[in-house]
């Protein structure tokens, strides 16, 4: 061909079927082939485009997608109107799946009768795929997610267990309101399961022990904690005469469950045995902030002045050193978890110790349940969002008089 004459328009068409990628096709009014280029040939392994004269989809495809694509065709021979980018599903003879972006067209002779189709066929198979693949895992990934939350649900209506359904009387089996001492807590989670655990239990006609704990964070992680603290200290609670000795018991159990660095928790615990008979309270604390003591003269203070004991599962050796006070007829002693203390309020500052006092000194002398919550109240106060970043618990009791054991 002469370099300096424009090509022909025949040439043009040969020249951008031949080099095109995406199937090109031409059929006439009954949906036979007139046409194809190389890449269509190609796709469909023949050894030239020729071959597929005269032959239509249901030679090519399985039944279903040749009559899906026989009656897309027809309508726009009928109607005029294209199909265009629509996302077809080629099931060939042979069982194998392929898909195609494909647009067709009416084909039209000079006069602008429709005498058939045309179309292009872009294969998208690795892209229809992916696609595939990514919405089932998107699905599998939504069933996981979907079981791990009932998973947490259960969990967290199972933790609900772990905390005291009942208080011990004294005298023993008397009712609560002619009981000496009025035991109560409270529990407030920021999530569905939680860190925090206390229980109130019996150790003699005479005395009673209190078990609070606080594992740092919240969750599954923190949760299995408490589960794990629960059945210990249920289990060895017959042993809780001296808190010192039994948080030291307590922690023994600990460490070797919880010695590797994957799965080590922040523990912070406070127990104390109250004797009825005396008005002795013996106390011990593993890091734990004291329990607020409110007196029955009017006054409320720290039960220990100071913070003692490293937290629990650290060193298998930790001793923890047993402290004692003296409460009388209408003393009541609060512990807490720091849930309470770590409110956040303007410019990042902490609710902490001293304002919690405060509170517990503007309070006193309320029941406990009352009390409990104005503690609360006053601590959401202090947050501009008014609501707690930590699980909070308390746990308690109030003295309505001395066990008369004469």
């Amino acid at each position: 061909m002469d370099k300096s004459k424009t090509p022909d328009v025949e040439f043009i068409f040969e020249s951008l079927m031949d080099t095109l990628p995406d199937a090109i096709y031409f059929k006439d009014r009954e949906s036979r082939f007139i046409k194809i280029n190389r890449a269509c040939a190609e796709k469909q392994r023949w050894s030239s485009s020729d071959v597929i004269k005269g032959k239509t989809d249901f030679d090519v495809f399985s039944k279903e997608h040749a009559e899906q694509a026989f009656a897309d065709e027809q309508r726009i021979i009928e109607t005029g109107e294209p199909l265009v980018g629509i996302v077809e599903k080629e099931t060939w003879d042979d069982g194998t799946v392929s898909w195609v972006s494909t647009t067709k067209m009416p084909l039209r002779d000079d006069d602008g009768n429709i005498v058939g189709t045309f179309g292009i066929s872009r294969d998208i198979t690795k892209h229809k795929e992916a696609q595939i693949k990514s919405r089932r895992f998107a699905d599998e990934i939504r069933q996981i997610k979907k079981g791990m939350e009932e998973d947490v649900r259960m969990a967290g209506e199972l933790q609900k267990t772990f905390f005291p359904r009942n208080y011990p009387t004294f005298p023993k089996g008397v009712l609560s309101e002619k009981s000496c001492v009025n035991f109560l807590h409270h529990f407030r989670s920021c999530s569905d399961v939680s860190g925090d655990y206390c229980t109130v239990f019996p150790l003699s006609d005479t005395e009673a022990g209190i078990f609070l704990c606080d594992i740092q964070g919240i969750g599954l992680r923190a949760a299995l904690g408490t589960a794990l603290i629960c059945g210990i200290v249920q289990e060895i609670a017959p042993e809780g005469f001296s808190p010192g000795a039994y948080l030291e018991r307590v922690n023994r159990l600990l460490v070797p469950l919880l010695s590797q660095d994957s799965i080590h928790l922040d523990i912070k615990a406070f127990y104390l045995v109250l004797n009825l008979e005396t008005g002795l309270v013996r106390f011990a604390s593993a890091g734990h902030p004291s329990p607020l003591w409110m007196k029955s003269d009017g006054s409320a203070t720290w039960l220990q002045e100071k913070q003692c004991g490293d937290p629990l599962a650290m060193n298998i050796d930790t001793r923890y050193l047993t402290g004692k006070q003296y409460v009388t007829a209408g003393d009541s002693v609060v512990l807490y978890t720091d849930g309470l203390l770590s409110v956040s309020g303007k410019k990042g500052a902490f609710y902490g110790k001293e304002r919690l006092l405060e509170s517990a000194k503007k309070h006193q002398g309320k029941e406990l349940s009352t009390f409990f919550q104005a503690l609360e109240t006053d601590a959401l106060a202090f947050s501009p969002e008014g609501r707690f970043s930590d699980d909070v618990c308390l746990a308690g009791f109030s003295l309505r008089n001395l066990l008369d054991c004469t």
